[in-house]
């Protein structure tokens, strides 16, 4: 499989090189973490300079390799996260993109693009995270809408949302698998509430949310009915395969500057924590190529990430923890200020064997998908 870039790809990279430079510095300050309006603000800003400039179709009407080299510039560059704007970007928009009708895509892709509209994800529930698929909150048709009732817990950015892509159960009697369908919330309706959830970081990126008896149109419904699990997955394959791509450089070079200061404080001076660095290194490194082969994949397949997305995510959760064990090794007493955002992004890399599917859950996709082993009863 060829990993190298072609003439037009390498010239789309220096053009964005060049744009980045030019605008970077016109960036306000940075908001306060715990400020989430102020960072839906600061983050949907952003958006709309890389839509004003051509570069906000990126994610979807892009190659996926031209997606890659703009993860991979921005986060080189120190460019803005997509922050507020990640369910959106990375998940519901892809999936809206791969699954909508031509009037859905009208509708929802242009504001996600531009920054007007922020999207949360409502999958996980309370009894069924790892066991997605157990999922209870209810979908009853009424006419041309269904009235929803349940719960959701982690569901992403909720309290600065503008609409939710919403997993419910709409045929009870059905093998849970098959009973599923995918739902545009919008977060403005009668019956939503939402109360945030405070992380270790202390900060509150997520929420929980609750549905009573709320009307849904039934043409917010990407999909067909009871088909939702199916369309799921098309929503994992970009969280698991492309979502977590500026990450990786952000690790490469987070790795290199643990390793500056283990040489300026002597920690250095330790082989085990050489051997680490350079282990780690080599995982990153890793990583790094498995990121190019899943996008070369999804390129010939129609965009799509396949299922080496769960490789990635089960090797790159455990990759970052280790990396910021090192970084507060390195750090020794210092690894226990909370204002140090080393610190942060260690209490941050504890929930990623969790997040997006747990090291379990990724461990059996991988046994039965690739390996062809059989399933557990």
């Amino acid at each position: 499989m060829d990993l190298t870039y072609t003439e037009e790809e390498e010239a789309f990279r220096a053009r964005l090189r060049d744009w980045l430079e030019l605008s970077l510095p016109r960036l306000p300050a940075k908001p306060d973490p715990l400020d989430w309006p102020g960072r839906r603000a600061y983050d949907t800003a952003w958006q709309r300079m890389l839509h004003d400039a051509g570069y906000a179709d990126v994610h979807w009407d892009a190659s996926p390799t031209q997606r890659l080299i703009f993860l991979e510039e921005t986060e080189n560059a120190g460019a803005p996260y997509v922050g507020a704007n990640f369910v959106g970007l990375l998940h519901a928009g892809p999936t809206i993109a791969a699954e909508g009708t031509a009037g859905q895509r009208e509708r929802w892709l242009p504001p996600v693009l531009r920054g007007d509209e922020i999207w949360c994800q409502g999958f996980s529930e309370p009894g069924a995270g790892s066991d997605l698929a157990s999922l209870r909150t209810r979908a009853v048709r009424d006419g041309d809408a269904y009235i929803v009732t349940g719960s959701k817990i982690w569901t992403s950015h909720a309290e600065v949302a503008d609409w939710c892509e919403l997993l419910v159960r709409t045929d009870p009697d059905a093998p849970k698998h098959r009973g599923i369908t995918w739902l545009a919330l919008p977060m403005d309706a009668d019956g939503v509430t939402v109360r945030p959830l405070r992380t270790l970081a202390g900060t509150a990126e997520f929420a929980e949310m609750f549905l009573d008896e709320v009307r849904v149109p039934v043409a917010n419904r990407v999909g067909e009915e009871n088909d939702g699990w199916r369309v799921t997955m098309v929503t994992l394959s970009f969280e698991r395969g492309t979502a977590f791509v500026g990450e990786v450089v952000a690790c490469r070079r987070t790795l290199g500057e643990v390793a500056a200061a283990a040489r300026a404080n002597g920690t250095w001076d330790d082989p085990v924590l050489r051997r680490r660095l350079g282990r780690l290194h080599a995982e990153f490194s890793a990583l790094w190529r498995l990121t190019q082969w899943n996008v070369s994949e999804a390129q010939s397949t129609g965009g799509v990430p396949g299922i080496g997305g769960s490789v990635f995510k089960l090797h790159y959760s455990h990759a970052r923890q280790e990396l910021y064990d090192t970084a507060a090794e390195v750090l020794g007493p210092g690894a226990f200020d909370l204002d140090r955002e080393w610190t942060a992004d260690r209490l941050s890399s504890l929930s990623y064997t969790i997040a997006a599917g747990t090291s379990q859950i990724q461990r059996n996709i991988v046994a039965e998908r690739i390996l062809g082993l059989p399933k557990g009863r």
